[in-house]
């Protein structure tokens, strides 16, 4: 999953507002940003595999670390953890907020992986195996974002004129990059995938930021 990922992370500005929602962005992405860094640095596997499944070409054959369930619920923490960098007010609440954000990219994974995730080690693997079908898995990411949208337009209103017209915008432009990348080339090698991945993901957290603070809402 790609832009599903970003429904919890829109729907999770509502409980805790001062919580930027650039901040969750990387949140909802922080077990793949992690393993994007370790599949540069060769410490996690993946393969190209033309075909593997419908809905996506990797094989991700080793990635204990960052996808694992155990160190999933770590990253989720630590990343709670940083977030307090960023925002100083109701600091449970916040870590709260972005361990559940965190953690939401390792459930949503579990829907439409194949079984890759493991429960202990590299071991134990579980995946309900979703990408296989594109047209049960494509409509779900779209359906997730949007579903997340419409909590996030409706819980944090808009200060400005403009400002939901920005977010639908960015909501619709980030649907049309998933159905690219649904249709579209192939990465060539598992390093291509990791850079683009590490690109993608800070590019929409910029957006986001950016869409926050044309809302009026960028710190509550």
């Amino acid at each position: 999953m790609f832009i599903g990922h970003y429904g919890p992370a829109l729907a999770a500005k509502a409980p805790v507002k001062a919580i930027p929602l650039w901040l969750l962005f990387i949140a909802v992405q922080w077990l793949d940003v992690c393993w994007s860094v370790l599949v540069l640095t060769g410490i996690e596997k993946v393969r190209i595999v033309p075909g593997f499944t419908e809905g996506s070409p990797l094989d991700l054959y080793y990635m204990p670390y960052t996808h694992g369930l155990i160190g999933a619920l770590v990253l989720s923490f630590v990343f709670g953890a940083i977030a307090l960098l960023f925002v100083h007010e109701r600091r449970i609440a916040v870590v709260a907020v972005i361990a559940i954000a965190v953690f939401s990219h390792w459930l949503l994974d579990l829907v439409v992986h194949m079984p890759d995730l493991p429960l202990f080690d590299n071991s134990a693997k579980v995946g309900f195996g979703l990408w296989r079908w594109l047209w049960i898995s494509l409509p779900l990411e779209l359906v997730t974002l949007f579903a997340g949208a419409v909590l996030y337009v409706r819980a944090v209103k808009t200060r400005t004129r403009l400002g939901d017209v920005w977010l639908w915008l960015f909501v619709v432009a980030m649907a049309c990059v998933e159905i690219y990348g649904a249709f579209g080339p192939m990465p060539p090698t598992p390093a291509a995938e990791a850079e683009t991945a590490l690109f993608a993901y800070g590019m929409l957290a910029v957006l986001a930021g950016l869409v926050d603070w044309g809302r009026g809402t960028f710190n509550g």
